[in-house]
């Protein structure tokens, strides 16, 4: 790699710094993992150019990867410690989880599309992500065998927050979700378990896939 090539991806990720910092990401310990996972794998064929770019990019399966911004937001509000279990659902690329491999403890990512857990778990193991494990499966069940959570991160909109997941959170635990109708502005929910119930606290308007039931239909071919 030339010098050139190694001073424009230090100054593209200047820039993304930036971004991140200017959209509200104050955490370091977020803007540090979001440095050290670089976005361009996660990311194929056209649209890779765009890796630092701060928008949402198709991937595969009509699936998509949130902007840098977002997914460092939620990050941030999830406010995810050393040694704490997380639970995401809706791994897509598998980007998401990545960030939070080097914020959590251990890692469980759960997408219901096959083609895209092969693809995230080959980044994992490339980049020697070892404390992700990554499943296919219906996330909006969560994952009962490893319940309870300390975080729970839902990558997709559902109508209410989903009560397996709010089951499958720890007393004290955070859970981070768009909540309202696809085709409308949604919102991201930071929810908390307290001993007595939940407490809620709207964040953001965002617009993010439905989440679903049931694996995808090309589980079955």
């Amino acid at each position: 790699m030339t010098q050139s090539m190694d001073q424009d991806i230090a100054e593209r990720k200047m820039q993304f710094l930036f971004q991140l910092r200017s959209k509200g990401v104050t955490d370091n310990r977020v803007l540090t993992a979001m440095e050290k996972i670089d976005r361009g794998p996660f990311i194929q064929g056209f649209f890779a150019d765009r890796a630092y770019e701060d928008t949402p990019l198709p991937i595969p399966c009509g699936q998509t990867i949130s902007q840098p911004s977002v997914v460092a937001l939620m990050t941030q509000a999830l406010g995810v410690q050393p040694r704490d279990k997380v639970l995401e659902v809706g791994t897509g690329s598998g980007y998401q989880a990545a960030i939070l491999s080097l914020l959590g403890r251990r890692i469980y990512t759960v997408e219901r599309h096959r083609q895209l857990i092969r693809t995230a778990r080959e980044i994992f193991d490339a980049l020697d992500l070892s404390n992700i494990t990554a499943i296919t499966g219906d996330g909006s069940f969560g994952l009962p065998d490893q319940a309870p959570f300390d975080r729970i991160i839902v990558t997709a909109a559902a109508e209410d927050p989903p009560g397996p997941l709010l089951a499958q959170l720890r007393i004290g635990g955070i859970m981070i979700v768009p909540v309202g109708q696809s085709d409308a502005v949604q919102s991201l929910i930071k929810v908390t378990r307290t001993e007595t119930g939940f407490d809620y606290d709207e964040l953001r308007p965002v617009r993010f896939v439905p989440l679903l039931e049931g694996l995808a239909k090309d589980e079955y071919d």
